[in-house]
């Protein structure tokens, strides 16, 4: 068969038949890349039926703008309790956390262990002292300020163990 078309693009020679069986080639390769590509459609179709679950566009953006909602509520609440926490933590910091105590007889004639000496620190080891003597006459209290876990003033045996008990915690 000769062809003026075919002369013209350089395929004069060629025999029309490998044209038709190189385009029923394409043909079924096409075909083929149709089917793979409708059952991922239809894959995809499911996927958005199953997401949208029986709801509207409308209704289903309504429910993304809640969780949005939701979110930016929790968020405010979580710099909320930071801020909570924060006031708390700087509060505790000022309270007695640590506690040392020495009971014992501040005179031989006295039975009981009625004496005690009483360190209260804060997390700073600021607190005081307080020691009480009882004695036959009387009881006796007395306290000592503590700044950074020392006295200005001298300490007893059983201040300095109660103090130090307090330190260790």
């Amino acid at each position: 068969m000769d062809s003026n078309l075919f002369n013209m693009i350089g395929l004069g020679g060629l025999d029309p038949a490998y044209i038709f069986i190189g385009l029923i080639v394409v043909i079924i390769i096409l075909l083929v890349l149709l089917i793979l590509q409708n059952s991922k459609i239809k894959k995809m179709e499911k996927r958005i039926s199953n997401f949208m679950g029986g709801k509207e566009a409308e209704s289903l953006e309504n429910e993304i703008v809640g969780l949005f909602e939701d979110n930016k509520f929790i968020k405010n609440e979580t710099e909320k309790n930071k801020k909570e926490i924060d006031d708390l933590y700087k509060r505790v910091s000022y309270c007695f956390q640590k506690m040392g105590i020495v009971k014992y007889d501040a005179f031989n004639q006295m039975g009981g262990q009625l004496s005690f000496s009483l360190a209260l620190l804060d997390e700073n080891n600021n607190g005081f002292l307080m020691n009480s003597v009882h004695s036959a006459e009387g009881c006796y209290s007395y306290t000592k300020e503590i700044i950074n876990g020392k006295s200005k003033l001298e300490l007893g045996e059983e201040e300095r163990q109660a103090l130090d008990e307090a330190l260790a915690q």
